[in-house]
C-alpha cells in the first residue's frame, strides 16, 4: 500500500473515495466538509439531514458525486462526540474507509486528517496509516476461489486541510506515516502467527520463524531444545511439554542498539508460547479448546514487537523470550499431584494441568533474570479466563510489583489506543497458593483467579521491576470493530512500541 499527501482544495482531488471524519457535535464543520458541500450546492448537508447521519462512532454514509467534484465518492465516517475523540480513534476511521473502498473495488482512497491540537499531527498520521493497513488485513492463506480476493486499495492519500496544519509543514505527517507502517507490519506479523493452525505452527516451526526474523532484522537468536532446557533446570516448562509428541523450543532474541553508547536500560519481554492448549489431563471441553491455537499470542507479541523496535532503532537493549510447547494429554503427560522443581529451585504442586502458562512463564522469568539481568521485565500471556470475567473480552489486566512502572506502561497503552486496566496483587490471596508438600500450588481457589496467577508469577520475579499483562480477552475476537478484524488482533504490539521506541 502506497501513501501520498495532499494539501490543496479537496473538492478538486481526483480520488475514488474521500473519507471525512464527522463528529456528533460539529457535523458540518471543517474546511474539507464545507469545500465539498459548497461544490455540491449544499447536497452534502442535505443528505446528512435526510439520511439521519448523526456522526456517531462507527456510523458511515457513502454517496456518489456523479462527477460534480474530484472525489468519485464521499464517505462520511462518524467519530462520536468531539470531546471524547482520541487520536488513536483514527485507526478505526481509516480502516472503515479502506474496507468500504475494497467493497466497491476502489483503488485510490483519500482520508482527511481532522483538526487536532498542536503537535498531534504526527501521531494522527501514524494512526491513520496503521488503520489503513490493518483495515485491509485478511488471513487468507487457506482460502480459495472468490473468497481469496486481493485488497483492491493500492494508494491511500492523507489530505491536510488548512484549518489543521500549514500545507508547507508536512514533514511530521510523513514521519508519522513511516512509523505507522512499521507498527502495522508488526501487528500483522503477530496476527499471522496467532491465526496459523496449531498443527502448522508447532514449537519447532515457531523457532524457525524466530531465526528467520532474527536474520532479517539483525537480531541475535538463541534457540534451546529440551536437552539444553533440562541442563538449565527448567522443570516446570519441561513438565508441561512432556505430554506432547512435539518437541518444545525455548526462544531468545536479542536486540542491541548500534554504536558504542551503553543503552540506558535493558528490558526483557517474555511471552507465553503455548502453541496449543488442550488443558492436559485437566482436559478442556471441546468448545473451550476450539480457539486454543491463540494461547501463544504472548509469544507473538514479543517476537513481533522486537522486530519493530529493531527497525525503528530503539535506544534500549531488548530481549524477547518465550518458552514454546504444546499442552497435551497422554501417558507421558504431567499429572495432578505432581511436584515440579522450577529453574529458580522453588517447588510447585500441580492441582490443575490447565494452569500451564504460569509454569512456563515462571521458568522463562528465571532464565531472563539469570541470563539477561534486565532492569525491567514485561510478560504477556493469554493467562486466565478469570481476567475476562473481571474485565470483559476487550481489556487486558495489568499487574506488577512497581507502581511507577505500571503507571508508565498504562500511559503508553492509552497513547497507543489499547485498553488495559490495573489490577491489584493482594498479599492476602497468597494463602490460596499454599501447599502442604511443596513451596506452593500452581492455582488458587475459584475467586480472584487472575490475581492468584499474577501472585504466582510474582514469586519468580524478586525485586526486579515487573509488569504482567493478562491479554486473554483482547488477543482475539469474533467481531470486527474499527481496525480490529475477526480472529487474532495483534494486541500488545502497539503499546510495546509506544513504550520502548520514543519519538524523536
Amino acid at each position: 500500500m502506497k501513501f501520498t499527501f495532499y494539501s490543496e482544495n479537496i473538492a478538486q482531488l481526483r480520488t475514488d473515495v474521500c473519507a471525512l471524519p464527522c463528529f456528533e457535535d460539529m457535523l458540518r464543520e471543517g474546511t474539507a466538509f464545507q469545500s465539498l458541500d459548497q461544490a455540491l450546492d449544499g447536497l452534502l448537508g442535505r443528505l446528512v439531514s435526510e439520511e439521519q447521519f448523526k456522526g456517531k462512532k462507527g456510523q458511515t454514509l457513502l454517496l456518489h458525486s456523479h462527477g460534480r467534484v474530484g472525489p468519485a465518492r464521499i464517505l462520511l465516517v462518524g467519530g462520536g462526540p468531539r470531546r471524547e475523540f482520541q487520536p488513536s480513534d483514527l485507526r478505526g476511521l481509516s480502516a472503515r474507509a479502506v474496507r468500504t473502498a475494497h467493497g466497491i473495488y476502489a483503488r485510490h482512497v483519500t482520508v482527511v486528517i481532522p483538526h487536532l491540537e498542536g503537535g498531534m499531527q504526527e501521531r494522527a498520521a501514524q494512526f491513520l496509516a496503521e488503520g489503513a493497513i490493518l483495515g485491509g488485513y485478511v488471513f487468507d492463506r487457506y482460502l480459495t476461489g472468490e473468497r481469496k480476493r486481493p485488497l483492491s486499495v493500492e494508494e491511500v492519500c492523507l489530505a491536510v486541510s488548512t484549518d489543521n496544519i500549514e500545507p508547507s509543514r508536512l514533514e511530521p505527517i510523513r514521519h508519522g506515516v513511516q512509523r505507522g507502517e512499521q507498527v502495522a507490519k508488526g501487528v500483522q506479523l503477530a496476527r499471522d502467527l496467532v491465526n496459523e493452525p496449531a498443527s502448522e505452527l508447532t514449537p519447532r516451526k515457531l523457532a524457525e520463524i524466530a531465526q528467520r526474523l532474527a536474520k532479517e532484522h539483525h537480531l541475535e537468536a538463541r534457540i534451546f531444545g529440551p536437552r539444553e532446557c533440562e541442563k538449565m533446570g527448567m522443570g516446570m516448562f519441561l513438565a508441561v511439554a512432556q505430554g506432547s509428541d512435539e518437541e518444545p523450543r525455548f526462544i531468545h532474541l536479542s536486540y542491541r542498539p548500534r554504536g558504542k553508547t551503553t543503552p540506558r536500560k535493558r528490558v526483557a519481554l517474555i511471552g507465553k508460547g503455548i502453541t496449543f492448549d488442550s488443558g492436559g489431563l485437566s482436559l478442556k471441553p471441546s468448545n473451550a479448546m476450539e480457539d486454543m491455537k491463540i494461547d501463544m499470542a504472548g509469544a507473538a507479541v514479543v517476537l513481533s514487537a522486537i522486530t519493530v523496535l529493531a527497525d525503528l532503532g530503539c535506544p534500549y537493549e531488548v530481549h524477547a523470550i518465550t518458552a514454546c510447547t504444546e499442552n497435551m494429554p497422554s501417558g507421558k503427560a504431567y499429572k495432578l499431584g505432581d511436584v515440579l522443581r522450577s529453574m529458580a529451585g522453588k517447588t510447585v504442586e500441580i492441582n490443575n494441568t490447565d494452569a500451564e502458562g504460569r509454569l512456563t512463564l515462571g521458568d522463562a522469568i528465571t532464565y531472563a533474570l539469570k541470563e539477561v539481568k534486565p532492569d525491567e521485565i514485561f510478560d504477556f500471556a493469554t493467562l486466565t479466563g478469570a481476567c475476562m470475567v473481571a474485565l470483559g473480552p476487550h481489556i487486558a489486566g495489568v499487574m506488577g510489583n512497581d507502581l511507577s512502572l505500571v503507571e508508565r506502561w498504562l500511559t503508553a497503552a492509552r497513547l497507543a489506543g489499547e485498553e488495559m486496566w490495573h489490577l491489584p496483587l493482594p498479599e492476602r490471596l497468597k494463602d490460596m497458593l499454599k501447599s502442604e508438600i511443596a513451596d506452593m500450588k500452581n492455582t488458587g481457589e475459584r475467586y480472584g483467579g487472575a490475581l492468584t496467577a499474577g501472585l504466582f508469577l510474582k514469586e519468580f520475579v524478586g525485586d526486579t521491576p515487573w509488569v504482567h499483562v493478562d491479554m486473554a480477552g483482547p488477543a482475539a475476537t469474533d467481531k470486527e470493530w474499527g481496525h480490529i478484524c475477526k480472529g487474532a488482533t495483534g494486541f500488545g504490539v502497539a503499546t510495546v512500541v509506544e513504550y520502548l521506541a520514543p519519538r524523536e
